[in-house]
C-alpha cells in the first residue's frame, strides 16, 4: 500500500503546526515537527535574525525528506510541517518514497504578520517574514497540492485539506 505525506507548508505564523496537528490527529498518522530538523546551526542564523540561504537549507529538506521515506519504508502515512518555500524545496521533498501532497497555508502578509506579533518562544523572528514572502513560490498546477486560506480555523482547514485530498 502506497503512504501519503501532508506536508504542511507556508511562511512562518501561517498555521503549520496548529494545522498540522490537527490533521495528524483526525487522520492517526504520525506527526513531525520540520522546524526541530533543523541544523543547530540554522537556529543559531535565523535566531540572530539572518535568512537561511538555499544552501543552509538544503541538509535541512534532506533531513525532513529522509524522515518522510523512513515511515513510508514502515507503511506509514505521515504529516510534517515544512516552509517548503520554493519550487526546487518541494522537488527535494518529492524524492521521498511516500506520495507528497502540499498543504499551503495562504494568508496575507498583514494577517500573519498580526499572528507572528503575539507568538512567543519560537526561534523565528517576525523581521524574518518579508525575506519569506519574497521566496514564496506558490504551488505550481502541476504540484499535487492544495491551497487554503488561512483566516478559517484550524479545524476547518482541516476539514477542507481532508475533502479535497479525500482521504
Amino acid at each position: 500500500m502506497a503512504t501519503t505525506c501532508l506536508v504542511v507548508m507556508g511562511v512562518s505564523g501561517s498555521g503549520k503546526t496548529t494545522v498540522a496537528h490537527e490533521l495528524a490527529r483526525r487522520l492517526g498518522w504520525p506527526f513531525a515537527e520540520g522546524d526541530e530538523l533543523h541544523t543547530e546551526a540554522n537556529i543559531a542564523k535565523m535566531s540572530a535574525g539572518v535568512p537561511l540561504t538555499d544552501a543552509d537549507r538544503e541538509p535541512w529538506l534532506r533531513r525532513v525528506r529522509d524522515w518522510i521515506s523512513a515511515e513510508d519504508a514502515a507503511g506509514r502515512s505521515t504529516v510534517v510541517t515544512c516552509s517548503a518555500l520554493k519550487r526546487s524545496y518541494r522537488d527535494l521533498l518529492r524524492e521521498a518514497g511516500a506520495r507528497v501532497r502540499f498543504v499551503h497555508l495562504d494568508g496575507t502578509r498583514e494577517l500573519i504578520a498580526a499572528r507572528l506579533a503575539h507568538r512567543s518562544g519560537h526561534f523565528m523572528p517576525p523581521a524574518l517574514l518579508d525575506s519569506q514572502f519574497a521566496a514564496l513560490e506558490p504551488l505550481g498546477e502541476d504540484e499535487d497540492g492544495i491551497a487554503v486560506d488561512v483566516s478559517d480555523t484550524p479545524e476547518d482547514i482541516a476539514t477542507e485539506v481532508i475533502a479535497a485530498f479525500d482521504l
